[in-house]
Formats: structure tokens, sequence, C-alpha cells
């Protein structure tokens, strides 16, 4: 391979790379029992928020998931799964208590993190994996 074809193909990698980024989010995206597995398979690696409409403390988390799924963008992708609407993949992930964030890496399941605790605490987490 010459020079040219390896400037070609590191182009190439570079263009691929921001075509991702274009199409993740910028926002947490809103999942259902059908639409679940597909979403955690189309992206590298994806936090699920498993919530409920009268839980406070998923109340007390939500704008810490906006911040995140913002600055992590091209990096993470967030979505929102309410626990009362969707109770098939709620019971299939043994949800037992919310706020639960749910972390996929290449669509397996490779962490947990239970309960309403700082964003700084949710990037350490998340750091390892990006």
């Amino acid at each position: 391979m010459d020079e040219l074809d390896e400037i070609r193909q590191r182009k190439m990698e570079e263009l691929k790379k921001g075509l991702e980024k274009r199409e993740h989010p910028a926002g947490p995206v809103e999942l259902t029992d059908a639409a679940f597995d597909e979403f955690i398979a189309k992206y590298s690696l994806v936090v699920v928020d498993c919530w409920a409409q009268w839980c406070g403390p998923c109340r007390m988390l939500a704008p810490v998931i906006d911040e995140l799924a913002a600055e992590l963008k091209g990096k993470v992708v967030f979505g929102k799964l309410n626990v009362d609407h969707n109770r098939s993949t709620a019971v299939r992930f043994a949800i037992t208590g919310i706020p639960a964030l749910l972390v996929f890496s290449n669509g397996t399941l490779v962490d947990r993190i239970i309960g309403a605790v700082p964003k700084q605490r949710i990037m350490q987490r998340l750091q390892p994996l990006m």
C-alpha cells in the first residue's frame, strides 16, 4: 500500500466516524418494549434510564441524563424506558428499583447504576467503556 492509499484509508475512517457522530441523538430517546432490542443493537454504547412518572428520584436524575446525552453525543446514546408502560423489558432485566441505569456495550448489558447518583459517578462508570 502506497502513501496515497494510506491517506485515502485514513480519510475514509475519519468520514465514517464523523457520520456515526451525526447519527447519534443529542438527547435521550423514549424507548418501548417493541423498539428496545433494535435500539441497543444500533449503537456501540447505550445507557437506558429506567424510570416512572411517580418516582421523585427519577425526576431528579432526568436533567443529569439530559446533560450527559448532550455532552457525550457521538460517544454514548441515552434512552429512557418508562417501566410502568414497558413492563416486559423491566421484568427481562429484573428492574426492582428505580431509577436504574442499564449500560450496554455492543448490545450486551455490562453495568447497572442504581439510584439517583451524581453526574460524576455516572461519568466514572462510563469512562472505561468509551
